[in-house]
């Protein structure tokens, strides 16, 4: 079992650069694929980026490819979002995710396979 903690979220013009920090703290947190989240008012949770647990294997949403890095410090067991030329399009609440991988090599940004959550934070980008 893991607990997620979300920080780094806020107000930003578009164009602008934001990073969201993901710790993950628990039983062997390491084990675990870690996904970035989000949700804005009226639309459905989406995945927007994640990285896998030993092979560091991440995937991303199409839109936010180019502009958006996740990166993994297992030392510090942390599991970064670096958004940049951030959106109007970006505005929601993002959440982390954790998943346990059994079977599967490559982490999922489907929201169904995660079973453990934070509690989100608030990302608004200003037009």
């Amino acid at each position: 079992q893991v607990q997620l903690v979300e920080s780094g979220g806020g107000l930003v013009q578009a164009g602008g650069s934001l990073r969201l920090s993901c710790v993950v703290s628990g039983t062997n947190p390491a084990s675990y694929a870690v996904g970035w989240f989000r949700q804005a008012p009226g639309k459905e949770r989406e995945g927007v980026a994640c990285v896998s647990n030993s092979l560091n294997l991440k995937e991303y949403l199409a839109s936010v490819e180019g502009r958006f890095t996740i990166s993994r410090d297992t030392t510090k067991n942390t599991v970064d979002l670096q958004m940049d030329n951030l959106k109007p399009e970006d505005t929601g609440s993002y959440y982390c995710a954790a998943e346990q991988l059994l079977t599967r090599s490559r982490c999922s940004r489907r929201t169904d396979v995660y079973d453990y959550w934070g509690q989100g934070i608030q990302v608004t980008v200003a037009s």
